[in-house]
């Protein structure tokens, strides 16, 4: 028996007037004469996406949604190399502190996933440097919120540069220059196009980071002859250090012909198809869903899950798998 862990990513469809991701580009930034209130702008902005995140957070709770993922475009510019004027962690001090308290409150899980200009594993010292700015900006949001940084973030492997043996080796190389506390925060995720569950295990092993299994992206991304199955207790070992428990991201493909994007909802067959094969091998599972109708679809797809004879209902986003 495996207990299943429901959650979704950044914004909830079922609330009004409340994106965390409103956003000011450096264009904008710089069309603003006066630079004290341009900062000003940025903040009363910033300000509004933590408040609206705030709201999220609570429509979670009322809804028993314990694991939730933060857009990463909550502080606009806050990592924009010529606007380091902007004191995000000073000015954004009571907001930050007002989402950590709620979820240390309701010992909510919640993590970050960086957008795919993070390359760790990229040869060029300026594209690594972006990288790392990036990174540290996530776990400064973490520290402003109290929230503790080990295993709160995501992140794809990354290029292949041509040769994806030599970008493995790469990201190997480059990991030495990566900040002990950012290495501690980071998890990998196997993706759709490059790097499968098998080159992604072979870095985590060898560097002691939790592997995020994606099941869809290994339907779109595998070697020939590939099971996963094969390779679940590799999975699951690579979160043996970790406080928290197992993550893997589930969604469905959007059709045969763009089966790489992601559908609205979560097919229950295929999530179905992944919990029969490990349940019992974990204790705990979080599964955080990447569908275009966010909150909706992990609504939707409890409902289908909780039809199951195999499945038994502990609360309105996690059940027992049997």
């Amino acid at each position: 028996m495996t207990i299943v862990r429901l959650g979704y990513v950044a914004m909830s469809v079922n609330l009004t007037n409340c994106s965390p991701s409103q956003t000011m580009t450096f264009a904008q930034f710089q069309r603003l004469q006066d630079r004290e209130a341009a900062i000003e702008k940025l903040a009363r902005i910033s300000a509004s996406n933590l408040a609206n995140c705030l709201r999220i957070l609570k429509h979670n709770t009322g809804n028993d949604i314990r694991f939730f993922r933060f857009s990463s475009k909550l502080i606009p510019l806050a990592n924009h190399p010529e606007v380091k004027d902007f004191h995000y962690l000073r000015d954004l001090k009571e907001p930050l502190q007002e989402l950590g308290s709620w979820i240390q409150k309701t010992g909510m899980r919640v993590d970050f996933h960086p957008d795919h200009f993070v390359l760790l594993n990229s040869p060029k010292p300026e594209i690594m440097n972006t990288s790392l700015r990036t990174l540290s900006m996530h776990e400064a949001l973490l520290r402003g919120m109290g929230v503790p940084h080990e295993h709160r973030c995501v992140i794809h492997v990354g290029g292949a540069y041509s040769n994806k043996e030599k970008a493995l080796e790469q990201f190997i190389h480059n990991w030495g220059y990566v900040p002990v506390k950012l290495q501690e925060m980071l998890m990998l995720e196997n993706d759709d196009t490059v790097f499968t569950l098998q080159d992604t295990l072979y870095l985590c092993e060898k560097l002691a980071i939790p592997l995020v299994f994606d099941y869809h992206h290994h339907l779109a991304n595998q070697e020939k002859d590939s099971d996963w199955r094969s390779h679940w207790d590799r999975v699951t070992a690579s979160w043996e250090q970790s406080p928290l428990p197992v993550k893997m991201h589930i969604s469905s493909p959007r059709s045969e012909s763009e089966f790489n994007a992601h559908a609205e909802y979560v097919d229950p067959e295929l999530f179905m198809a992944f919990l029969s094969e490990i349940k019992g091998s974990v204790p705990q599972i979080d599964c955080m869903i990447e569908a275009k109708k966010k909150d909706d679809a992990l609504f939707a797809l409890m409902d289908k899950m909780c039809a199951y004879p195999n499945v038994e209902k502990i609360d309105g986003a996690s059940f027992y798998i049997r």
